[in-house]
């Protein structure tokens, strides 16, 4: 017997279906299942009921227990191994991700399925308490007030100045993210942070040439745009 017998040999003993028998199949299945079921009420909990979409958290819980199957068959034998890694490598996902918090919970059932399907119980039990701490724990975490966009759509190009000055005398900071100018008339996103923004969008109305303003929140990046 030479050196590839040996290791070819220990490869296919090594994938043996005899180590996984009914039972264990049952008892790693239904501890995903459990898990899965605990993962479904906190996402629903922590969810908004605006942003809260049942499909995706049925969908994410049950992804587990899918995963660990798959894991337990690529154990049980060597060929299904190189045909799952065959498979799962051609397939695309396309569907976005509108909240990042919904990806978090996608890598978690995942991890739940690839540690429970390897059989490390305690490890899945303990991944879920860590994550669950850890969600509420930042979620206690006070936050910054997010700045202010303020938009100005302005009669000409000499009115800059003018809107700039009021605008520093209400903000405690503020910088120009878009400048834009077009058949005369010059567009200004400007970002501010001010204690107080009742009366600002009024005083910057009342500069003369001033013809539209409008403020909002600042949800994400400004990006330049053509």
């Amino acid at each position: 017997m030479n050196y590839g017998d040996i290791i070819k040999k220990s490869v296919l003993e090594g994938f043996s279906y005899s180590d996984f028998p009914t039972a264990k199949i049952m008892v790693t299945l239904g501890i995903t299942f459990l898990l899965a079921v605990y993962l479904f009420f906190i996402y629903r909990m922590v969810t908004g009921n605006t942003f809260y979409d049942r499909d995706f958290n049925i969908a994410a819980a049950m992804v587990s227990v899918v995963t660990a199957g798959i894991v337990i068959a690529m154990q049980s034998n060597f060929v299904i191994s190189l045909g799952m890694v065959g498979a799962l490598s051609i397939v695309r996902f396309r569907t976005a991700i509108k909240n990042p918090k919904d990806l978090l919970f996608l890598f978690w059932s995942v991890g739940t399925g690839v540690v429970c399907g390897a059989g490390l119980y305690e490890l899945a039990v303990i991944l879920a308490a860590a994550v669950t701490l850890g969600m509420f724990a930042l979620q206690l975490v006070p936050l910054t007030a997010s700045p202010m966009l303020l938009i100005i759509k302005m009669d000409g190009i000499a009115r800059e100045e003018a809107v700039l000055s009021v605008i520093k005398g209400a903000a405690k900071r503020y910088r120009v993210d878009s400048k834009s100018i077009t058949d005369g008339r010059e567009n200004l996103i400007v970002e501010i942070r001010a204690k107080e923004y009742g009366s600002l969008a009024d005083d910057v109305s009342k500069v003369e040439g001033v013809l539209h303003v409008t403020l909002m929140r600042q949800e994400g990046e400004i990006r330049n745009g053509k």
